[in-house]
């Protein structure tokens, strides 16, 4: 039977006369790491090069019917690793070193693992929570394929897309309990079913979506895993919403969008419906987003189905823009875009936020000379 190490140890041999200084780092990961291995385990490897030339040691190969790949990772590709910003982070966290250049590459590389408990600790919480919800961004080409699929599809396009929903909600599953997967997904249904935050039918879901031949359950069970994930990060997201701050977080804000609900006022006045849609939609959710943010301190979520994040927008009394769009008549957008201009900026005013205006240049003037202590 195959050593696998005598393997390992041949390319570490190789590298030591030939990419010396080329090679930063070799190690192995997966069954041999975990203890896992069965008899047709191969050895999984990955190596950091520390230069252009340490690139050309890839080589895949297989030996008495075991495959190897001996593969690169880039210094920076680990750093997403071990931040969460890629999937493989027991590569990183899990693996067993074989090889380092030097005291530093070993050292650097352990920073590496530092990273991965430094953001699995409470103070970045948040984080994985942001990455949990951009996650599922992934899933929804495959969702929006499932759906529109015509009846001849094969079960084959069912399952192969179901796949690509499963994987990535399980991921941002993952990073939602501020975990990683420490074995590849068909080998790791145990860690999945054990995380502390997880849809109530998650096992179920799984099972249809992995066992049902029949096209309808498969799709009803990717769409409602999809909701049921999406309700779940927001609830967590909701657990960091801060207290209000309007003058740090709307610093700037009303300066920048007047000139937006102008060109509202400008269109109306033209008769211009095309440009009075765009710019109506625009200004609406842009203040509306704004407004979310000086009230939490999170901007809102992508995946809420509904309006809910323009709430604060409708408590402070401000007009409905997009409802007032009628191509017949654009005279009541104007009057509402004039009255949002006046009530906007008191209503910041009130909340304590600076908004620079000045009636002449010489007050400009002024405003910059006080500003820059004196000096113009």
């Amino acid at each position: 039977m195959l050593n696998v190490f005598e393997v390992a140890k041949t390319l570490v041999d190789q590298v030591e006369k030939v990419y010396a200084q080329d090679i930063a780092i070799i190690a192995y990961y997966g069954s041999y790491a975990q203890g896992t291995a069965t008899k047709r385990s191969d050895l999984d490897f990955f190596f950091i090069p520390a230069s252009s030339k340490g690139y050309e040691a890839s080589v895949q190969f297989i030996i008495d019917g075991i495959s190897f790949d001996f593969w690169p990772i880039s210094w920076e590709r680990a750093e997403r690793m071990a931040s969460f910003e890629e999937s493989q982070t027991s590569i990183i966290a899990d693996c067993k070193l074989l090889y380092a250049r030097s005291d530093e590459d070993r050292e650097r590389f352990m920073k590496l693992r530092d990273m991965i408990s430094s953001m699995q600790s409470s103070e970045n919480k948040q984080r994985l929570v942001e990455k949990a919800e951009s996650e599922i961004r992934n899933v929804y080409t495959h969702l929006y394929k499932l759906n529109r699929a015509s009846d001849s599809e094969t079960i084959t396009f069912y399952r192969t897309e179901a796949y690509g929903v499963l994987t990535k909600i399980l991921q941002s599953f993952a990073l939602l309990n501020g975990k990683y997967y420490t074995k590849g997904f068909g080998k790791n249904k145990d860690q999945i079913l054990q995380l502390p935050i997880q849809p109530a039918r998650l096992a179920a879901y799984m099972e249809t979506i992995m066992h049902s031949n029949v096209h309808a359950e498969i799709v009803e069970a990717c769409d409602q895993l999809t909701a049921d994930t999406l309700a779940l990060i927001v609830a967590e997201r909701e657990k960091y919403y801060g207290s209000p701050s309007y003058p740090d977080r709307l610093k700037g804000f009303y300066e920048e969008v007047k000139g937006l609900m102008d060109k509202i006022i400008t269109a109306c006045e033209m008769n211009d419906y095309d440009l009075a849609f765009f710019a109506a939609n625009h200004v609406q959710d842009l203040v509306a987003a704004f407004l979310f943010h000086a009230e939490t301190g999170q901007w809102p979520s992508d995946y809420v189905i509904d309006l809910s994040y323009q709430d604060f927008y409708k408590q402070a009394g401000f007009p409905d823009l997009v409802d007032l769009l009628h191509s017949h008549d654009l005279s009541p957008l104007r009057e509402a875009a004039e009255r949002l201009s006046v009530r906007l900026e008191d209503h910041l005013r009130a909340k304590g936020v600076s908004i620079n205006r000045f009636e002449d240049i010489e007050q400009f003037e002024v405003f910059l000379k006080q500003r820059n202590g004196g000096f113009v």
